[in-house]
Order: structure tokens, then C-alpha cells, then sequence
């Protein structure tokens, strides 16, 4: 077992409705941050209300935590949370290369969708009182086809493609390892050098993409993300950030 952090409280569940959702059902009880694991969930959650497969032998976690930070600036934690979840599957698999960061918080393997990261927070008065992020990995099996939105990144599974099969537990040693070190770069050094570890493995980078909000499409080169994390496309309307949307290939 990887030396867990020091400080970080540790829970494993047989089963739950989510992650995510147990982590606001105890967070006003926790004394510190805390990795919430369930070896099954019955109501997985991902972005914008969707539901999320969840097949047996996959990985479902969420880390609570208070940030001190503005939210704006505690949301960037997607991108520290996609760094340690993108080392954690490489020091597993020796595949370095492998793996890359889809934004704003997928990491795929082999071009396929491996993962996904949920942030989900409450607060009140311009500060947080706690912030959930919500990890769920392919580690075993994809979900089904009709589980997948059409012309959605296709999934794929750690086990088929590599031929590891790391367990539930075990993952999660590894992960709250590699984000312990991310973490402490960010509240160290800030945004800038995460943004720079992320940009070194952004699938598509410098690459036509197609972004996708609730109201409009933009198409255009994938140039950069800027400081407060925002996707920079330069398309036919010239330079523009975008803050929040789905991003297509």
C-alpha cells in the first residue's frame, strides 16, 4: 500500500447511491478532507445532472475538502484532480504516453474517455464550505452503448486496453498519493505551473475542436487554456474563451 496522507480521513463502502451525494450528506461532520470510495454505486451523477454507468469492478471515489479559496479559484482543483488522476493510471500501467487530458476534466486512454471528474460545491456568501470531487474511471468495464451520448468520446476500459487490473482499493491508495503532491503545488504555487502540467498532456492541443455550450457552437484550434481555466479556441470569429462546454473532436 502507498503511504496514504497524513491528515486525510479514509472511507470505503460497499455500496451507495453516489459518491458525490455521501459526501454532502457528511461534509458538515468532517474534521479535515476526506476520500469517500464505494466499490458500487446505484445512482451515479455526471456532469449536468446526467446519469453516470457504473459497472461492477469500476472506480467511484469523491474527495471532500474546504477550500480556502475564492470558488472560482477552488474550481481550478478539476485540473489538479486530471493531473493526479492521469499519474495515477500511468505509474500503474508504465504507459506514459498513453494517457492524455481531454477538457475540461476527462482523461482518456489511448484517445478513448477513461475517466471522468465531477466538482460539486456548497457555500454561501461568496465562500465554499466544502467542495466535492467526484472521480469515476473505467477500471474494468465500459458502460453500455446507450449509456453513451451520441458523438460522445467512446469509452474504454483500463483492464481490456492494458492488461492491468489494478483494484478498487489499490487504485485509491495511488490516487490520494498523486493528488496529495498535486494539491500541494497548487495551494503552494497557485494555477500557473497546474496549468502548465496540464497543457504538456491536452489531447488535441493546437488541433480543430468543437466546443459546444447551451446556446451556441464554436469550431476552431485549440490554442491554450488561460488562467482562470477557460478553453481558448481561435475560430472564425477570431480568439475566444470559453468558460464552460463540451468539447467534441
Amino acid at each position: 500500500m502507498m503511504s496514504w496522507p497524513e491528515g486525510v480521513e479514509r472511507r470505503v463502502l460497499d455500496s451507495v447511491d453516489s459518491t458525490n451525494a455521501e459526501a454532502a450528506r457528511i461534509a458538515d461532520s468532517l474534521a479535515g478532507p476526506c476520500w469517500i470510495m464505494a466499490r458500487r454505486q446505484t445512482a451515479a451523477r455526471g456532469r449536468r445532472g446526467r446519469a453516470w454507468a457504473s459497472p461492477e469492478g469500476n472506480f467511484a471515489a469523491t474527495l471532500v475538502l474546504r477550500p480556502a479559496e475564492a470558488p472560482g479559484q477552488a474550481a481550478l482543483r478539476s485540473f489538479v484532480a486530471a493531473l493526479a488522476l492521469r499519474e495515477t493510471c500511468a505509474g500503474l500501467t508504465g504507459r506514459e504516453a498513453a494517457f492524455s487530458l481531454k477538457w475540461p476534466n476527462d482523461v482518456l486512454l489511448n484517445g478513448g474517455k477513461l475517466a471522468g471528474i465531477l466538482l460539486e460545491s456548497v457555500g454561501a456568501g461568496g465562500r465554499l464550505t466544502h467542495l466535492a470531487i467526484g472521480i469515476g474511471v473505467n477500471l474494468t468495464a465500459v458502460p453500455p452503448p446507450e449509456a453513451v451520448e451520441p458523438g460522445a468520446t467512446p469509452p474504454v476500459a483500463l483492464a481490456p486496453e492494458t492488461g492491468i487490473r489494478p483494484g478498487q482499493e489499490a487504485f485509491l491508495d495511488a490516487l490520494a498519493a498523486a493528488y496529495a503532491r498535486w494539491e500541494y503545488q497548487f495551494t503552494t504555487y497557485g494555477f500557473a505551473p497546474i496549468r502548465s502540467a496540464w497543457l504538456a498532456h491536452a489531447a488535441r492541443l493546437g488541433q480543430p475542436i468543437t466546443a459546444r455550450t447551451a446556446r451556441e457552437t464554436h469550431e476552431g484550434t485549440f490554442e491554450t487554456v488561460d488562467e482562470t481555466g477557460a478553453l481558448v479556441l481561435n475560430g472564425p470569429r477570431g480568439r475566444v474563451a470559453i468558460p464552460a462546454a463540451e468539447v467534441f473532436f
